[in-house]
């Protein structure tokens, strides 16, 4: 499994909308047999700060499997017009340092 991590920084009026996107984005991402899990996150000090978290079964799968899909141009009709505001996105793999 790798982590994928992308951070937004979202304008004073879009958080609703880039929300909304993400609630209608979700469908298709979930349908990708490679999602293993998503979460998308606010920073509560600066509301428009968002993480999106993916857990996807490897990066080839996300890199050539989903991104390759018709999921994927689903997802990323919702999304499209928030890449703009992407400070950041990079694959993590986790470590042996865990909770439980």
């Amino acid at each position: 499994m790798i982590v994928e991590y992308i951070r937004y920084t979202i304008s004073d009026g879009q958080h609703e909308a880039f929300e909304k996107a993400y609630r209608l984005a979700a469908e298709p991402l979930a349908a990708s047999a490679h999602c293993l899990g998503y979460e998308l996150s606010r920073a509560t000090e600066e509301p428009g700060s968002y993480i999106l978290r993916i857990e996807w079964d490897s990066a080839e799968g996300h890199m050539q499997g989903f991104r390759r899909s018709p999921e994927f141009r689903r997802f990323f009709q919702h999304i499209q017009p928030y890449v703009g505001d992407i400070q950041e996105m990079r694959h993590y793999e986790l470590t042996g340092v865990r909770s439980g």
